[in-house]
């Protein structure tokens, strides 16, 4: 649930539910946990999974410490960082990647790993996550492929073409 409120704080997203703690609600629309934000992070390739628990716990401190000093009072029923409202987490997390702060790092790692899960998908297939409707790759205006699996685009993306195919380019689209 902390990992999760972390993502939504970095990518915010519309409420699952009324009961919906992790997300905040602080958008419209699907944001980085239903982009799959945790599915990512949980990814072995990442290397972050191992620091998974002892970030979701010492942002849980850091959060108990921010509503300290602030004087709000958290739901002692949720995490800490979970029972801060949008504009609490945003300080915080603020505060957590700011250059200088000793853990800015693994902060800023799970912050862009929040940003991959719902810009890029990057923990599946393009293809598959098209077809299964990322939010992320359909609020950038992905479109699907061409019926032989490639990408293709009507018009050139800078508005002109920019060089012509060499001659030597394959059927695949390689150098020979």
């Amino acid at each position: 649930m902390t990992l999760e409120a972390f993502a939504d704080t970095i990518v915010p997203g519309e409420k699952r539910s009324a009961g919906d703690h992790a997300i905040a609600g602080a958008s419209a629309g699907p944001g980085a946990v239903a982009a799959g934000a945790l599915e990512l992070l949980r990814t072995p390739a990442t290397g972050v999974t191992a620091g998974l628990r002892p970030l979701s716990e010492a942002l849980n401190k850091h959060a108990e410490a921010f509503a300290a000093e602030r004087g709000v009072e958290l739901d002692g029923a949720l995490p800490a960082f979970v029972a801060l409202d949008f504009a609490h987490r945003t300080e915080l997390v603020r505060t957590l990647t700011a250059p200088g702060h000793p853990e800015k790092d693994g902060w800023v790692s799970l912050a862009l790993f929040s940003n991959m899960a719902f810009d890029s998908a990057a923990h599946r297939h393009t293809a598959e996550a098209i077809a299964n409707g990322h939010p992320g790759l359909l609020a950038m205006g992905f479109t699907t492929p061409d019926a032989d699996g490639l990408w293709r685009s009507p018009s050139f993306s800078y508005g002109r073409k920019l060089a012509d195919l060499h001659p030597d380019t394959t059927a695949s689209g390689s150098p020979a």
